[in-house]
């Protein structure tokens, strides 16, 4: 029987995967999918080795419109979605269409300690009904935290809802400390572990001798900003630094 972090990881071709995301960045309709399809195309055409939809700038419906683009396409890596602040409407798409994993920016601590409770029979409600596994956040970039809870005790909790957890500093593309990497990491030594904001070319081996994965946006831009958009020089660079990262764990 696989373990929690060779079942998640079994989704990717390629060890320590990388996830590019779309934001959906554009004015009208036809803007925000003129520039996810080219953005997608730049991801598949330089190996990136997953994608994750998300409607940081767009819609819901500009988002499930990409969703259906993609899919079209019927790429070979996985698939995700993460569909800010209306989480139930993730899982709602990652069935719909078939997608293979999701994000939910937070799963534990974001709430008043009553509706613990509440948050945690949520997720075991939409999870039994959902294939896609789930990357949850743990004190993630501009949630509340609201929890009484140590952080060692909000990550043994935040491993009974979801598959795999992701881990940032507080805003985005903001570099994730090693420290908050290595705590995580201390708390979790067998459950897969993702850094997801922040990471360059410059911090990728360190981050990724400890984490599993990594969940790249804004360093991907021509901006290295969310506000830029996504280029193919720069996912390549970096993709030949993950590359030169395998080929060391390989030896």
């Amino acid at each position: 029987m696989m373990s929690q972090k060779d079942e998640f990881l079994a989704l990717f071709n390629e060890k320590k995967p990388i996830i590019g995301v779309i934001h959906l960045k554009g004015i009208t309709d036809e803007e925000v999918l003129e520039r996810a399809k080219r953005e997608i195309n730049i991801y598949v055409e330089n190996n990136v080795d997953g994608i994750l939809m998300e409607n940081y700038y767009g819609n819901y419906e500009q988002l499930e419109v990409a969703i259906q683009y993609i899919k079209s396409l019927d790429l070979t890596i996985p698939i995700g979605v993460n569909v800010l602040n209306v989480d139930s409407l993730g899982f709602y798409l990652a069935n719909k269409y078939d997608l293979d994993f999701m994000q939910i920016d937070s799963v534990v601590g974001h709430v008043k300690p009553r509706d613990e409770v509440s948050l945690k029979a949520f997720f075991d409600l939409y999870r039994g009904t959902c294939k896609a596994k789930l990357i949850g956040g743990v004190r993630f970039k501009y949630q509340p935290m609201l929890s009484e809870n140590t952080v060692e005790e909000d990550l043994q909790l935040a491993t009974e809802r979801c598959d795999a957890i992701a881990v940032t500093e507080n805003a985005t593309g903001e570099e994730t400390s090693m420290a908050k990497i290595e705590l995580f990491r201390k708390e979790l030594p067998d459950f897969p572990l993702i850094v997801a904001a922040g990471v360059t070319t410059g911090n990728a081996k360190e981050q990724l001798e400890i984490c599993d994965a990594a969940i790249v946006g804004s360093y991907f831009k021509d901006t290295r900003k969310d506000t830029g958009d996504v280029s193919a020089e720069h996912v390549a660079d970096f993709m030949r630094v993950i590359k030169e990262l395998r080929s060391e764990l390989n030896d």
